[in-house]
């Protein structure tokens, strides 16, 4: 496994082309390089997930793991906009906002995403600088 020390870890929907634009952005924008990435259908993201007790065949989230602790739905979505500093960390206000109204966002969002947004029929081919970001 990957030294991941002083990184956040993204587990994402590897199929989900609206998962995949939100890896694009975050990479982008994430000028630290403080994120590291892995499709939560992955054999790291598998491993991932059972190391958190998070179940491995929901794939209606993202996965946020950051100082040992992992963060799901919008709590994660938040947590990636204080990572990305600037800005982006006003949103993290949102934290403010009662979760389950937060979450309910979320899933609706999450459950539309295919439809909305289609999925890849195969994955994005990094540079070698941002493969580097990706775990294996």
């Amino acid at each position: 496994m990957m030294k991941t020390a002083n990184h956040q870890i993204l587990l994402f929907d590897g199929v989900c082309q609206f998962c995949n634009d939100t890896v694009q952005f975050i990479i982008r924008h994430d000028k630290r390089e403080t994120f590291k990435f892995a499709a939560l259908q992955s054999a790291i993201g598998q491993e991932l997930l059972k190391k958190h007790s998070l179940p491995t065949n929901d794939l209606q989230s993202v996965v946020l793991i950051k100082n040992q602790s992992a963060y799901t739905r919008s709590t994660a979505e938040l947590h990636i906009f204080l990572g990305l500093g600037g800005w982006w960390s006003i949103l993290y206000l949102f934290v403010l906002m009662p979760r389950p109204l937060r979450d309910g966002i979320y899933n609706f969002i999450a459950k539309n995403r295919y439809k909305w947004f289609g999925k890849k029929e195969e994955c994005m081919v990094p540079s070698p600088e941002i493969r580097k970001r990706f775990l294996s």
